[in-house]
C-alpha cells in the first residue's frame, strides 16, 4: 500500500469506524483515540497490508482495540458496572429511535457490535466473522439474539409509552 492509498482510506473509512467505536461505547474521546490508534496499526504495516483489504483490517484492528480497552475497564471499574446493565429500563419514552438506542446499549458487548457490524455497516456474515475472529454460525446467532431482544425491548408498551 502507498502512502496515497493509506491517506485515502483515511478520508474513506474514519468517520464510520468512529460511528462504529462510538456506538459500543459512547465516548467520543475514547472513540477517536481508538480510531487514531487503529490507523497508526494501520501505517505500520503499510506494506503488507493490501489496499483492496485495507477497509476489512481496519474494522478488524478497531474492534480488537475497542475489545482490549473494554476489558481494561472492566478490571478497572469493578462489580458495580454491571447492576447498570440490567434488562429494564424504567423511564418513559415517546422517541422509538431513542429507545432502540437504549435497547441496544443493554446488548452484551459481542451481540452489540456484529448486530451494528451487520445493520449500521452493512458488512456480510463471513466479514464479520473476519472481523471479530468468531466463526460465521456464532455470527448469525448473536446476531439472531440481538435482534430477538430489540424486538422484545421495542415491543412492550411500557418501553414506547
Amino acid at each position: 500500500m502507498t502512502s496515497k492509498e493509506y491517506n485515502q482510506s483515511v478520508e474513506n473509512y474514519s468517520d464510520s469506524i468512529f460511528r462504529f467505536i462510538l456506538s459500543n461505547i459512547k465516548d467520543k474521546d475514547l472513540a477517536k483515540d481508538i480510531v487514531q490508534d487503529t490507523f497508526e496499526k494501520l501505517w505500520i504495516k503499510l506494506q503488507s497490508v493490501d489496499f483492496e483489504k485495507v477497509k476489512s483490517y481496519l474494522f478488524t484492528t478497531a474492534y480488537h482495540t475497542l475489545v482490549d480497552i473494554v476489558r481494561r475497564q472492566k478490571h478497572v471499574t469493578g462489580l458495580e458496572s454491571k447492576n447498570m446493565n440490567n434488562m429494564k429500563y424504567e423511564s418513559e419514552y415517546s422517541d422509538l429511535q431513542e429507545v432502540l438506542h437504549k435497547a441496544i446499549d443493554k446488548l452484551p458487548e459481542d451481540q452489540r457490535s456484529v448486530l451494528l457490524l451487520r445493520d449500521y455497516e452493512g458488512y456480510t456474515y463471513d466479514e464479520i466473522a473476519e472481523i471479530t475472529g468468531l466463526n460465521e454460525s456464532q455470527v448469525k446467532v448473536y446476531i439472531y439474539r440481538a435482534r430477538k431482544f430489540l424486538k422484545e425491548f421495542v415491543v412492550k408498551m411500557e418501553y414506547v409509552i
